[in-house]
């Protein structure tokens, strides 16, 4: 775990690396919980098994206690909020999950215990193009820093202003 920013493993495939506090079950509850992972992805039922249906209510804005203005390409996004459905394609609790992601590619987390630490990877896969790869590392990339924040206990900042802090740096860290 050298670097915060995403690892290309490949023209389709990005792995980011955090280490959270433990137990695995709090690391788990914030990726399977609708409340928890509510405080720093999306909100939303989630069916516990292979083929089980995955809702994300994604609303930005309500990320932390924080406010900050959406960019102005986000901002109808913003108002309304998105969502998305999903499906369950690999499950092993409380260590791994897979889920499809809307675009037709995967997201996957690993859970893995270092001491009273866990060690989460999040590979997403099977992304269709360069650009798709740029957004999804950028998206991701400021979801886990909203993630770390509130494993750790602390206030993030506004998701607009980690946003705006890391919009545009994939495009240069992501090769063509």
């Amino acid at each position: 775990m050298n670097d915060e920013f995403a690892a290309v493993l490949s023209s389709s495939e990005i792995r980011f690396e955090r280490l959270l506090p433990g137990p695995i079950e709090t690391v788990w509850a914030f990726l399977t919980d609708s409340r928890k992972r509510g405080e720093w992805l999306a909100s939303g039922p989630m069916d516990l098994r292979v083929g089980g249906k995955v809702e994300l209510r994604f609303k930005h804005s309500d990320l932390s206690a924080n406010k900050a203005p959406p960019p102005e390409r986000y901002k109808e996004m913003d108002k309304t909020g998105h969502h998305a459905t999903s499906k369950i394609t690999e499950i092993d609790p409380p260590r791994h999950l897979a889920f499809t992601w809307g675009d037709g590619s995967e997201v996957v987390f690993d859970l893995a215990a270092q001491g009273d630490k866990v060690l989460l990877t999040l590979t997403h896969r099977r992304i269709a193009r360069r650009a798709d790869m740029v957004g999804t590392a950028g998206g991701w990339h400021c979801h886990l820093a909203i993630l770390v924040d509130k494993a750790w206990g602390r206030v993030p900042p506004a998701f607009w202003d980690v946003f705006r802090k890391y919009d545009g740096e994939y495009e240069n860290r992501i090769p063509r």
